[in-house]
C-alpha cells in the first residue's frame, strides 16, 4: 500500500474508477459461484465459461499474478531490512552477497515456517495483522510529518509521463480477484461477501488517498518507491512504520502462494493431493524460486508495474466482465 504513492498521487479520479470497477468484477464472481456449485475456483469460473482453454489462461495469470505479488512481498522485506542495517551482508566461499539481497534471504527464511500452514482459518488471522500493519504505517507517517519533518515540501501535481506506471500500479493495488473464490468458500456467512467486498475496497481507497496526499505533502518529487525508504531513522515513529511494514510480509505471502500451491497440487495423482508433507514441499519450492526472483529484480516497483499492467488488468477487469 504505502510503496507506490509516489505515482498514485498524479490520478486519485482515476484510482477511484479503477477500484469501482474491481469492486464490480469481484460481484461477478460471486454470482458465477452462487450459480454454479462446481465453481470453487477462479479458473473454474474460466473453465464453465470459456471450456479447456479459458480454465488454462485463467490458471496461467492468476498464478503469475499471485507469483510476482509474492515476489514484490519479498524485495518489500529486503529493501526495509537493508534500510535499518545497510551494512549488513554475509558471504558463502567466494559468493558475496549484499546488505539488500542477503536481507530476501532473511526474509525467505522467516517466512519459511508459515509453509506448514494449510489452513484458511488460520492464515485469515496472519492476514489481518498485515490490513493492521498497513494502518499503523499510515499513522507513523503522518507523526514523521506532524513531529518535524512537515507537509511543506512542492513537486509537480501532474507528471503524465508518469501515467502509464500509475495506471498499472493503481490496478496492482487493486487486485486480489483470485483469492476472491477462496474466501468466499470460508466464509461461514456468504451472503456478507458483497458487504465485505465493497468495505475492503472503500477502506482501501481512503487508505491509499490517504498515503498519497501525505507522501506528496512531506516529501514532494523526493519520494521513493517505498514511504519508508524516506523515513528518517532516528524518529521513534519512523522506526515503529518500518518495523510494522515488515511484519506485512510475513502476514500475506502464505496466504497469497496458497492458490499456487493448490493448482500445483491438482496435477499430482489423487492419492498425494491432501498430503501435508507434499503441500509444505511445494510451497516451499515456491518460496526459493520467488527468493531467487526477488534477488534478481531491481525494485518493488517494476514487480508492481509488470503485474499491474499485464496480469492484474486480465484477472480483475477482462476475465470477469466477459
Amino acid at each position: 500500500m504505502d510503496s507506490v504513492h509516489s505515482t498514485r498521487r498524479q490520478a486519485n479520479f482515476l484510482k477511484t474508477c479503477i477500484n469501482g470497477i474491481n469492486a464490480l468484477s469481484g460481484l461477478l464472481i460471486r454470482r458465477c459461484m452462487e450459480s454454479n456449485p462446481l465453481a470453487t475456483s477462479y479458473p473454474d469460473i474460466a473453465g464453465i465459461a470459456f471450456g479447456r482453454k479459458g480454465r488454462i489462461i485463467a490458471l496461467v495469470f492468476t498464478c503469475l499474478e499471485l507469483y510476482l505479488v509474492a515476489t514484490g512481498l519479498l524485495i518489500l522485506e529486503g529493501d526495509n531490512l537493508h534500510k535499518l542495517s545497510p551494512h549488513f551482508g554475509f558471504k558463502f566461499g567466494s559468493l558475496k552477497m549484499d546488505g539488500r539481497h542477503s536481507f530476501v534471504i532473511v526474509a525467505g527464511l522467516i517466512i519459511l515456517p508459515s509453509m506448514w500452514l494449510s489452513d484458511l482459518s488460520v492464515l485469515s488471522y496472519l492476514s489481518l495483522g498485515g490490513v493492521l500493519s498497513s494502518l499503523i504505517v499510515l499513522i507513523c507517517v503522518f507523526c514523521v510529518g506532524a513531529s518535524g519533518v512537515g507537509f511543506h515540501r512542492k513537486g509537480s501535481l501532474v507528471n503524465f509521463e508518469g501515467l502509464p506506471t500509475a495506471v498499472s500500479l493503481y490496478t496492482f493495488c487493486y487486485g486480489a480477484h483470485a483469492m476472491f473464490p477462496a474466501i468466499y468458500l470460508s466464509m461461514k456467512k456468504k451472503s456478507q461477501f458483497s458487504i465485505v467486498l465493497l468495505l475492503s475496497f472503500m477502506i482501501c481507497t481512503i487508505t491509499y488517498m490517504t498515503m498519497a496526499i501525505l507522501g506528496y505533502l512531506i516529501y514532494g518529487d523526493d519520494v521513493q518507491s517505498q514511504v519508508t525508504l524516506n523515513l528518517p531513522t532516528e524518529k521513534a515513529s519512523a522506526k515503529v512504520a518500518i518495523y510494522t511494514i515488515l511484519a506485512g510480509p510475513v502476514a500475506k505471502y502464505a496466504i497469497t502462494i496458497m492458490p499456487i500451491a493448490t493448482a500445483i497440487e491438482n496435477y499430482l495423482p489423487v492419492k498425494h493431493r491432501h498430503n501435508k508433507v507434499i503441500s509444505a514441499t511445494i510451497k516451499m519450492c515456491v518460496l526459493a524460486s520467488t527468493v531467487v526472483l526477488a534477488i534478481t529484480l531491481p525494485s518493488f516497483e517494476s514487480v508492481a508495474s509488470l503485474s499491474g499492467a499485464a496480469l492484474v488488468v486480465s484477472v480483475s477487469f477482462l476475465l470477469p466482465c466477459a
